[in-house]
């Protein structure tokens, strides 16, 4: 039977998106992997790490191989493909499908840095060059 693609139109948990935040940067791992890279203060289970690794390959947005008695989880789903569903889910869910009331919301309720408006201003120049002939 196919592994189904991944595409949760839905947010991860808390829980599950710490977890593939850690599986995002080690790029693959098993339950042990993953528990080593959680903050020190953090205390997950093995058998609770164990079981959202599986509902999230369950929800086909991760991979698993087996590897002598355990497993390990690859992501399915890229970081950058599930910020811009998010993104996208939350203009239309949250502003009413208008993205520049999300970034007005930035603007006014982010302390951006100097660097961070370069970098913004930087982007939507390029984006004005893309649509010019």
């Amino acid at each position: 039977m196919a592994r189904p693609k991944a595409t949760p139109n839905k947010r991860l948990t808390e829980v599950e998106l710490e977890l593939m935040s850690i599986l995002w940067r080690l790029q693959e791992g098993s339950v042990s992997d993953v528990i080593g890279a959680l903050p020190g203060e953090r205390a997950l289970a093995y058998t609770s790490v164990s079981t959202i690794l599986r509902i999230l390959e369950g929800k086909g947005v991760l991979a698993a191989r087996k590897e002598g008695r355990g497993h390990i989880y690859t992501p399915m789903l890229g970081k950058q493909e599930y910020e811009a569903r998010i993104v996208a889910d939350v203009v239309q869910r949250v502003f009413d499908g208008a993205p520049t009331a999300l970034v007005r919301q930035l603007i006014d309720n982010v302390d951006l840095s100097d660097d961070d408006v370069r970098e913004i201003r930087k982007m939507l120049s390029g984006i004005r060059e893309k649509r010019s002939p």
